[in-house]
């Protein structure tokens, strides 16, 4: 298929509609499903929502990029035979993620195993990590047992990983569409051309899906949604990176570097600063600082004592600049690996001195909304 007649199609906009339309059924029939589907705990560490809320958004991001797929399929021989792969490779953590969201009795772990299993799958299927551009490393991973282990826990965890940044409304959802564009872009200069319609889907779809979720949070992602995503922006790293010598094996950490360091940070924070358990839930993740030290002081409550609806959202472009830190140097310089390491390593310090100081209530100033700068001068 030419890019010409790639532009020239409606395929984009198709998939756009249709997770747009399937995330408007769950929102149009909440009040059939919402017991089952609604995210009520509101009391929870992480919650930062102030009504019920369906989280079965994943539904509409897998519905949308499924109908892309089976129409861009027959087009491209490749693509009809990888993403059915990566669709059953993915079913086993979407559907534990899935009824996580309904039942809420599928504990992280048994969600991590399930991530693992997916990821078992997809090597057994197409190959997993075999080169990580480090001579001895190399030779270790040409060992089928340690390549397995390795790619298990490498894209396990960031399966897991993108569930972490689920916390505020078009956060998760945008930080994935930006790394399913990355994905697409760096597949597009290599002409791989499934991995660019696959990334390009999930991209569509995606956007769709925030139309519900940004700003005001009709519907959320959910563990499904999330896990699915997280899941196969993994596979297509490590795919994009087994399929073409040319990409740096450091590029599918960096891609995924955000929720990645947010995950590891989150561990060492709990288990070395805190003493807790690593799986223990707590309001100390970046996003949750973000809103409660930069956002939620600017605006007024009313006379109940509720934040306006879209204020949880107005978190979530800080974290968005925040990715692209990391994301548009990956995007650019994808086969140089002193780059992509040199971009891991910026991130890491903007991100852990941007901590510091909101953990500390010490906020930079010119980081603060408008409303609440002038405040904080005229004081």
């Amino acid at each position: 298929m030419s890019l010409p007649q790639m532009g020239e199609s409606f395929t984009w906009l198709y998939i756009c509609v249709v997770a747009f339309m399937v995330g408007g059924l769950i929102v149009a029939s909440e009040r059939w499903h919402g017991r089952l589907t609604g995210d009520s705990d509101l009391s929870k560490p992480q919650a930062s929502h102030s009504r019920p809320t369906p989280r079965v958004g994943g539904l509409a991001v897998v519905a949308g990029s499924l109908a892309g797929l089976l129409v861009l399929g027959p087009s491209n021989m490749t693509l009809t035979w990888l993403w059915p792969v990566l669709f059953l490779a993915a079913m086993p953590v979407f559907v534990a993620g899935l009824v996580e969201d309904i039942t809420k009795d599928v504990g992280s772990l048994k969600r991590l195993l399930a991530a693992f299993l997916s990821a078992a799958i997809a090597w057994w299927l197409l190959g997993g990590v075999s080169r990580v551009g480090v001579t001895w490393a190399d030779w270790i991973l040409g060992f089928w047992p340690i390549s397995l282990l390795f790619t298990m826990i490498a894209v396990g965890g960031c399966t897991h990983a993108l569930n972490i940044i689920d916390g505020m409304n078009g956060l998760a959802g945008m930080i994935a569409t930006l790394m399913s564009l990355s994905l697409a872009l760096v597949a597009l200069q290599v002409q791989d051309i499934p991995i660019f319609l696959i990334a390009a889907s999930l991209a569509s779809a995606t956007l769709g899906f925030l139309v519900w979720n940004f700003p005001f949070g009709r519907v959320f992602l959910g563990d499904g949604g999330a896990y699915f995503l997280g899941f196969m922006l993994a596979e297509l790293a490590v795919q994009l990176v087994v399929r073409n010598p040319s990409v740096s094996p450091f590029y599918a950490l960096a891609v995924l570097f955000y929720p990645v360091f947010e995950t590891l940070f989150s561990i060492w924070r709990r288990r070395f600063k805190r003493g807790v358990p690593v799986d223990q839930p707590d309001a100390l993740h970046l996003h949750q600082l973000v809103f409660r030290r930069l956002v939620r002081s600017t605006f007024s409550r009313d006379s109940g004592g509720a934040l306006p609806a879209f204020c949880n959202a107005m978190t979530s472009p800080y974290l968005w600049v925040l990715a692209l830190i990391g994301l548009v140097p990956a995007t650019i310089w994808w086969d140089n690996t002193w780059i992509l390491c040199a971009s891991m390593l910026v991130f890491s310090l903007v991100y852990i001195w941007l901590y510091s100081r909101l953990v500390s209530w010490r906020r930079p100033s010119w980081l603060l909304l408008p409303s609440v700068r002038r405040r904080v001068d005229r004081d």
